[in-house]
């Protein structure tokens, strides 16, 4: 995507959750809660859940000098238990990890022999001090038939664009089965080069005080990051099904370069893997299947919930091939967003078995044609999604408008093996959408039942990082209005598209249909204190592959 400054490519069983969960003290004490604080400072989380396993994260600072990214501080033996209850009376495994500077003093455990559909609590220990509580659910058995799956849905989160009130409002939701994060977790950038709104303000300031291309960068920002204790408490109530995009390394990656890198900050593939090594290091994910450092790198890979549906989450920064400067070659069968091996994997996991096909998607799939907006908008439009190149051709070439030929090889696939009810689920643009996928945009009429589609996408707005009118200080929403309307007309597939509000979207499957609710902040993101509200609901009608509004969300606070 693309931002202002620098330039950016602007489960379930038969009930919902288990209820509302009290996590237990992690000690009695305020002055064992404040070592705590200063040894678990980086709060704990969980995620990738199998029908018998989850991955359990935290990280440690034994010294005070052992501070992240800093490579320093004794190797030391943490103690982590798994209970079925908040207060730790029926243990179920326990065991030791050893850490120290080599892993930047970070706990990852991939928890096996637990039972499916179950809700589990997590803690850890070391030297007399214990953690904070986590919570953490596994998948249903591969044969069963889950009522629901309700998944909270996140993407772009900037730190310096403000407060992550989003985060804070879908932690007290105590009906989720996972949170599925799209990517942007963080952002790269030094202070002052993309903040809020058109002054780029820093809301508050990134650490390190610089772009982040050292390893050792890369560990602080996700430090910093995970200090934040409204992400600590999203990361404490359920586990979370993560994948990145672009800013986990810097703007606008593509396998062998970058729109933000250049020469004078080294080689980019070594870049690359300074990030990632950071990445598996922070994030309670399975990189290459395993839980482990320094096995690989693959972070594409399907989690099922019973029959009734698998998640298959995409890296498409890794392999594809670097954005079209010419539009015209955007359909160049050479071109790649996903890398011949993802391709053949993605085609082989939506072959099978349960009911919902989804898909994390990093990036928009459905097509975008901006026909003729007013020059005054284009630059803003392109600030603040990538969807118009520098010449205003009405290309997203960031997305997979860049690379039509792994579209049409998708589409070609569900439409040669007659796949229903396959949901694309995206982050990345800041602004909400509700889309149905074509197969030829250009005759599609939505009135037209016979036009058949690939499927369905809905799209979430960002947690903080900047939309339309942050880009435009239009406050009465005006132009954002107007650039909605137009695009909307040139895209008769496109139902829904908010440009204006930040927040958080929830997923809801079951049988019957797959629905998507938008909640947005009712303050702006400098306000520590701003609410949120419920601003639309969007679903998908088992075997349709067409989208209608509703009027009521699932579950949860209103």
């Amino acid at each position: 995507m693309t931002t202002a400054l620098p330039r950016r490519t602007v489960l379930a069983s038969g009930a919902t959750a288990a209820g509302a969960v009290t996590l237990a003290p992690a000690l009695p004490t305020a002055a064992a809660g404040g070592r705590r604080r200063r040894v678990f400072a980086h709060g704990v989380a969980s995620g990738d859940p199998l029908p018998g396993g989850v991955v359990i994260w935290t990280r440690v600072t034994p010294t005070s000098a052992a501070s992240p990214g800093s490579g320093r501080g004794p190797r030391v033996t943490v103690r982590w238990e798994v209970a079925r209850d908040a207060g730790f009376r029926d243990v179920v495994r326990r065991g030791t990890f050893a850490t120290g500077p080599s892993r930047d003093h970070t706990v990852k455990v991939d928890v096996t022999g637990l039972r499916p559909a179950t809700w589990y609590h997590y803690r850890f220990t070391w030297d007399g001090v214990r953690s904070r509580t986590g919570r953490t659910r596994t998948a249903p058995a591969t044969r069963a038939t889950p009522r629901n799956l309700r998944l909270g849905v996140v993407s772009c989160a900037n730190w310096q664009a403000g407060w992550f009130s989003a985060y804070r409002h879908l932690a007290k939701r105590d009906d989720l089965h996972a949170v599925v994060c799209l990517g942007d977790y963080l952002y790269e950038y030094a202070p002052g080069e993309y903040g809020m709104g058109q002054g780029n303000v820093d809301v508050r300031r990134h650490d390190p005080p610089r772009e982040m291309v050292d390893l050792g960068h890369y560990r602080r920002r996700h430090a910093q990051y995970k200090t934040d204790p409204d992400l600590q408490e999203l990361h404490a109530v359920a586990p979370w099904i993560v994948t990145w995009d672009d800013h986990e390394v810097t703007n606008d990656q593509w396998r062998r370069g970058a729109e933000n890198h250049q020469p004078g900050e080294g080689d980019y593939l070594r870049r690359r893997a300074r990030a990632h090594r950071a990445y598996d290091e922070w994030m309670p994910v399975r990189l290459s299947g395993t839980a482990d450092l320094r096995d690989g790198t693959r972070l594409f890979r399907s989690l099922r919930f019973g029959r009734l549906a698998q998640l298959s989450m995409l890296d498409l920064r890794t392999h594809r091939s670097q954005q079209a400067a010419d539009p015209t070659t955007v359909s160049d069968p050479k071109r790649t967003i996903t890398g011949r091996r993802q391709m053949a994997w993605l085609r082989g996991a939506l072959d099978r078995r349960p009911q919902w096909k989804l898909v994390g998607n990093p990036v928009m799939i459905a097509p975008v044609d901006f026909g003729t907006l007013p020059d005054a908008l284009t630059g803003a439009v392109r600030d603040v999604t990538g969807l118009l190149p520098e010449d205003g051709v009405p290309y997203n070439t960031d997305q997979w408008d860049g690379y039509t030929a792994d579209r049409n090889r998708v589409f070609a696939h569900i439409a040669d093996r007659g796949l229903r009810d396959v949901v694309f689920v995206t982050g990345d643009i800041h602004s909400g959408w509700a889309c149905e996928l074509p197969y030829d945009a250009a005759t599609y009429a939505y009135e037209n039942p016979a036009r058949r589609t690939a499927g369905v996408e809905f799209v979430c707005s960002s947690v903080t990082s900047n939309n339309l009118k942050d880009i435009t200080g239009d406050p009465t929403g005006a132009t954002s209005t107007a650039v909605e309307e137009g695009i909307r007309a040139n895209n008769r597939h496109v139902r829904y598209l908010n440009f204006d509000d930040h927040g958080f979207s929830v997923l809801d499957l079951t049988p019957e249909r797959a629905q998507m609710d938008w909640y947005v902040l009712t303050g702006p993101r400098d306000d520590r204190s701003a609410g949120i509200r419920h601003e639309t609901s969007w679903r998908t009608r088992s075997g349709t592959g067409r989208i209608e509004q509703v009027d009521t969300p699932v579950g949860g606070p209103a």
